[in-house]
């Protein structure tokens, strides 16, 4: 029994360390999580990494692979365009609901978070400000106080915090949080309504400019490792002998 729970909290500390890791941009889409090594790298045994990498293969934040390793998921191009069909009904859903039933500490608590993304903003620092700027997400959501919508988000939420968090226009991100904050203050559901979906749209074409991004820059990668393959082997084939060589067929 005690066993049991103490391998339970391990593994749950080992879940928060890596799913920090790779929301933070420490582990990059495509990086390989081996069991046997992090289990080094953290000083624990391979149980609680198997089990933390079950649970975030569950939260949809790695992909599987075959004799207990996963990779940190990359995501596809039809992967971001249907995360944004489902944002942009339950997101938009529950940024009215909010509004509709938020009280004055609601209130205080999603500008909180608000001041805490500028302030991040300001500074550039990109991290804290996609911080604050998912608590902002997570707050409405709170406010919103609808338990099935918010399971079903639950479940989508690593995905949206590792596709989202390279946006890159962090000042633009928070002014857009900024009109949304104005439109929920005031209940004005039908100027929320466009002002979210707008801001929803937004981050799915940022998302797939980055994820063309990164598919040409692997691509580029590739072409140049071939390149320099190919070179490596001629420079090989040249330093037999002539006449250790093997000829080819007709000459």
């Amino acid at each position: 029994m005690g066993n049991a729970a103490s391998v339970e909290l391990e593994s749950a500390r080992v879940v928060r360390l890596l799913r920090d890791s790779i929301l933070s941009g420490q582990r990059r889409s495509g990086d390989r999580l081996i069991e046997r090594d992090i289990a080094d790298e953290l000083a624990v045994s391979r149980l609680p990494v198997r089990e933390a990498i079950r649970q975030l293969l569950s939260e949809g934040l790695l992909t599987a692979r075959p004799r207990s390793w996963a990779v940190v998921r990359r995501f596809t191009e039809d992967d971001v365009r249907d995360i944004a069909q489902v944002r942009d009904v339950l997101e938009v859903l529950v940024f009215e609901l909010a509004a509709v039933r938020h009280d004055s500490e609601g209130l205080a608590k999603v500008e909180a978070a608000l001041k805490r993304e500028f302030a991040a903003a300001g500074m550039g620092d990109a991290a804290a400000a996609h911080t604050a700027g998912a608590e902002f997400h997570l707050v409405m959501a709170e406010l919103a106080e609808n338990a099935t919508v918010n399971e079903i988000l639950g479940m989508m939420r690593g995905r949206l915090l590792l596709l989202f968090r390279e946006h890159d226009d962090l000042v633009g991100m928070a002014e857009d949080h900024a009109r949304i904050f104005e439109s929920f203050a005031a209940r004005d559901t039908a100027t929320l309504r466009l002002r979210v979906q707008r801001h929803l749209r937004a981050g799915t074409e940022n998302a797939l400019r980055k994820l063309a991004e990164y598919n040409a820059e692997t691509a580029a990668i590739r072409e140049q490792a071939a390149v320099e393959r190919d070179a490596a082997e001629r420079v090989d084939v040249e330093a037999i002998p002539a006449s250790e060589q093997i000829p080819v067929a007709g000459e």
